[in-house]
């Protein structure tokens, strides 16, 4: 009431149109953009209770400064403000705005992103992250957003990544282990692309040249899967629920290169259920199945190519390492197989004609126990298709097919170069679901419940346009899609 009074507003509308005066006045000076800016953050935080109840509330405020000509005309100055409120200010009000402003106008030029890192922003978000759960109105997620977008479009310092301890990353899975109160976000979405982000800056980490006198940094999300994964299954479920559900391209590789690392790391081999790794084995042969290289533009090819290579290289180590080696059903067995074969016989197949690396791939796949068969034809068939494409490897190819994959060795698997093929791709948002249910009963072969289902068929088209806007979507969800 006070502050109604001290305004001289009675109203919400008056409220919107107090802030369009704002951001509306003279910027000839520093000192005039400095008055404009304190007199938008004290209006906005003594009306935030009142006027401000919901992300989209909070976006609408931040795009009533990024639109106006205050901010057109002072963009620079004024995004090097809000960086300072965010890293100087404890006020939740003043935090969220300053948050909330960097966020919409990063995702439109990533050099705000890049100037966040300059100024040693990304300790104070793990720390805002890790203090602000809390409170209201969407200041935690869109912290998390913040941080995401943050660590997608750059390589982090190795100083920044050692300020996240165990803690932190603990403190992220059990979030995702709480029922969500969020119908439109089953999944604590946010939440599991920090993780995904902070593995591929590990990964990245982990391929870069050290330093003399450092040593090598612990990927604490491999890590804390280690030692506690019994404890954090439901992320482990998510992510294949997300794996199925996502259409674009650089999400799959954050997801699939994750995977990678699981299955190939002999502590987390048995790290989801036996019926998940049956759903990740119906989302794979779907997707391998959908991809064409040959279609598109040829960076959409390129980047077809490389995700059908990750595809393949994370499809071996679930085959071979996992329990489904040892269960003895040959789950999907045929189908496997046959999808081998069509990935190598473009006669038979709407692909594009195929490469050496699929071939490769291919090979190493099929040399998994399980799936091999004396004197197999399609054997034959793939020798003779890396011939065509490498004919000074068709020796190589015989003796592949007739060795283990252990001495086949591991030639170029490569997941974080990847990465390269991948130019700054706004990650997409799973449309609505309803409500996720908790499962408890654990199956007694060793299933979580009924917690995963087969993918039906049609979840395989990419989710356009319109159903990606359709519902009450956060307003920080990230909308951009290549035209």
């Amino acid at each position: 009431m006070d502050a109604e009074a001290s305004y001289g507003l009675e109203n919400e509308q008056q409220f919107w149109e107090a802030l369009e005066n704002i951001v509306s006045g003279p910027s000839d000076s520093h000192e005039l953009i400095d008055n404009a800016l304190r007199s938008y953050l004290t209006l906005a935080a003594a009306f935030k209770q009142e006027y401000l109840h919901s992300e989209y509330d909070i976006a609408r405020c931040c795009y009533k400064l990024l639109d106006a000509k205050l901010f057109q005309g002072n963009h620079d100055y004024i995004r090097r403000q809000f960086l300072y409120c965010l890293l100087e200010e404890e006020d939740a009000g003043t935090l969220h705005l300053a948050a909330g402003v960097l966020l919409f106008d990063g995702r439109a030029n990533e050099a705000v992103f890049e100037m966040m890192q300059a100024e040693n922003a990304f300790p104070r978000l793990v720390h805002l992250i890790r203090d602000k759960r809390d409170d209201d109105n969407g200041l935690h997620r869109l912290l998390l957003e913040l941080l995401f977008e943050m660590s997608r479009i750059q390589k982090l310092s190795r100083e920044d990544i050692m300020t996240v301890d165990d803690g932190f990353i603990l403190y992220l899975f059990q979030l995702i282990e709480e029922l969500s109160d969020d119908a439109d976000d089953p999944y604590h979405y946010p939440i599991i692309r920090v993780l995904l982000v902070l593995n591929e800056q590990y990964m990245c980490l982990a391929n870069a040249p050290s330093s003399p006198g450092t040593g090598a940094v612990t990927n604490r999300i491999l890590k804390i899967l280690s030692t506690h994964g019994s404890s954090y299954r439901t992320f482990g479920e998510n992510l294949i629920l997300l794996l199925n559900r996502e259409a674009a391209l650089s999400p799959q590789l954050l997801i699939l290169k994750l995977l990678y690392l699981l299955f190939t790391t002999p502590s987390t081999y048995e790290f989801f259920y036996t019926n998940d790794l049956h759903v990740l084995v119906d989302v794979i042969i779907r997707n391998l199945l959908d991809l064409d290289p040959g279609v598109g533009k040829h960076d959409d090819r390129d980047g077809q190519t490389a995700l059908r290579h990750t595809y393949l290289r994370v499809l071996c180590p679930l085959l071979k390492n996992t329990q489904l080696a040892r269960e003895g059903s040959n789950y999907k067995r045929e189908e496997v197989r046959r999808l081998l074969y069509l990935m190598v016989n473009r006669s038979t197949a709407h692909f594009a004609p195929v490469d050496e690396t699929v071939i490769r791939l291919v090979i190493r796949c099929k040399q998994i126990e399980w799936l091999r068969e004396e004197g197999d034809e399609q054997d034959q068939e793939i020798e003779r298709k890396l011939a065509e494409v490498a004919p000074k490897d068709s020796e190589v190819a015989k003796k592949l097919l007739g060795m283990s994959l252990a001495e086949a060795g591991e030639s170029s698997l490569s997941v974080v170069e990847v990465a390269a093929k991948v130019t700054k791709e706004k990650p997409s948002v799973p449309a609505p679901r309803r409500r996720k249910k908790k499962v408890n009963a654990v199956g007694s072969n060793g299933s979580f419940g009924d917690t995963l289902k087969v993918p039906p068929n049609d979840l395989s088209a990419s989710m356009s346009s319109d159903d990606a806007r359709e519902g009450d979507r956060s307003p920080f969800a990230d909308d951009n899609e290549e035209a």
